[in-house]
């Protein structure tokens, strides 16, 4: 069996949080194949630990995938703080024989360096055009947890555990490995906290997670973190503002400062990403939303929101109510150029990570979450059936059939975008409901 198919078969998907089907991804061919090994969501710790850990699989995964889609060169980019995580892989990149073709690369430590074309244009200088990915400019972009996916798939193991940071204000921070589909609740009660109650929790990165309405959900194979914060947190509060009332707020306070724009990392990158005129539109009630469709362009990488704006309005949640609008309407931004240039003040207007914990109140909290081993004994578990861009599994179990860890339960619907979803643990089918199957793990009812 081919590599694609060996990844296809194993349901490994971009572990980073989008969720995109990495079979998919390898389909074409590239110049480069770029690790993203920035994690430069603040307090998240998983990428870091997995390269010190299991160095020799991901620079496996990474070298099949790379070869895969014929790249004449693979490169891990690297934030220059991880130093001795550098220096163990380039020392396992030369020891495996692999220097002519791999090579780590070290990023600056600014915010949001894991965006896929911040991380094209500080790996080779390439720009990603406007409403394109990074194909476009021959770079395949691919996760660390990803690649050591990709090599374990090679071995025969489908994605059946994911990598989760659990932090903020709790006592216990820690990286764990949990089985895919177990409770949210089981996790974030492994970090001592009493009460949760007394917290609101973000499910991802601080920047671009969402705050939770409840913690019954169930963990997925794009789950990267946990971060747990008092309910009056400025952090919290600011990301609980429903989307009508981030407009209502906009649309009165908005100086035109172009603080939002100055700072956007698209922006600074050469494309027509300009928030600024966005919040202009909604102070004027202009109805013609033809003319936002530039709001298309933002990532909701949440910097202008968290970081530029000084009057603490809410520019992204504004790109993201025109999104809805644009989208309503079935109108798609349309590009009027093909070649972009950085803007000169860019070097200039980098947000550092550090600044950025300041700003959002996390400073405090902006310590290690190091690797620890929980075996976990869920009663039950919930396997979402869409755990990835595109049409959910189709389930390939009925309720009462006993599964094992690692059996197929879901498979890619005939001509769709899709992964496949496995079983993490053994037990049986009980339930299959709201595009998913919930299975009782252990004992067999």
């Amino acid at each position: 069996m081919d590599l694609l198919n060996l990844i296809k078969d194993a349901g490994v998907i971009g572990a980073g949080g989008a969720g995109f089907p990495t079979h998919a991804k390898l389909t074409s061919k590239a110049e480069y194949l770029l690790l993203n090994g920035a994690e430069c969501e603040p307090l998240l710790r998983v990428d870091q630990q997995l390269m010190k850990l299991f160095p020799d699989e991901i620079i496996r995964g990474m070298e099949a995938a790379g070869r895969y889609i014929e790249a004449r060169k693979a490169i891990l980019g690297i934030k220059g703080k991880h130093k001795e995580v550098i220096v163990l892989l380039r020392e396992r990149i030369a020891a495996l024989g692999l220097s002519n073709y791999m090579e780590v690369m070290e990023l600056r430590d600014i915010y949001p360096a894991g965006d896929e074309q911040v991380l094209v244009h500080e790996l080779t200088q390439r720009i990603v055009p406007e409403a394109s990915i990074p194909l476009k400019v021959g770079c395949v972009v691919i996760n660390t947890e990803t690649a050591l996916n990709i090599c374990n798939a090679m071995a025969g193991n489908p994605v059946t555990e994911t990598y989760i940071t659990i932090a903020g204000d709790i006592p216990q921070r820690m990286t764990v490995k949990v089985p895919v589909g177990i409770s949210i609740r089981d996790v974030i009660e492994q970090c001592g906290v009493q009460d949760i109650a007394d917290y609101a929790i973000i499910d991802g990165g601080p920047m671009m997670g969402s705050v939770m309405n409840d913690v019954e959900g169930y963990v997925t194979k794009k789950s990267k973190g946990y971060v747990l914060l008092k309910k009056d947190h400025f952090l919290i509060r600011k990301k609980s503002v429903s989307l009508n009332r981030a407009r209502i707020i906009g649309k009165t306070a908005c100086e035109q400062c172009r603080m939002c724009t100055d700072l956007c990392p698209r922006y600074l990158l050469g494309h027509n990403m300009q928030p600024h005129k966005v919040m202009r539109a909604l102070s004027y009630n202009l109805d013609d939303v033809k003319e936002q469709q530039i709001a298309q362009l933002c990532c909701e990488c949440n910097a202008c929101e968290l970081f530029s704006c000084p009057a603490n309005l809410h520019p992204k949640s504004v790109n993201i109510l025109y999104k809805q609008k644009l989208a309503e309407q079935g109108i798609r931004y349309q590009p009027i150029q093909i070649d972009f240039q950085a803007r000169s003040a860019r070097d200039h207007r980098l947000i550092p990570s550090k600044r950025l914990v300041i700003k959002i109140g996390l400073t405090a909290f902006d310590k290690p979450a190091p690797m620890k081993q929980v075996e976990f004994r869920p009663e039950y578990i919930q396997i979402a059936l869409r755990q990835h861009i595109g049409a959910p599994a189709t389930p390939v179990v009925g309720i009462g059939d006993q599964v094992k860890a690692g059996q197929l339960i879901g498979k890619i619907p005939d001509n769709s975008l899709g992964a496949t979803v496995h079983s993490s643990l053994d037990g049986t089918v009980i339930e299959i409901k709201d595009n998913s199957i919930v299975i009782k793990v252990g004992s067999y009812v």
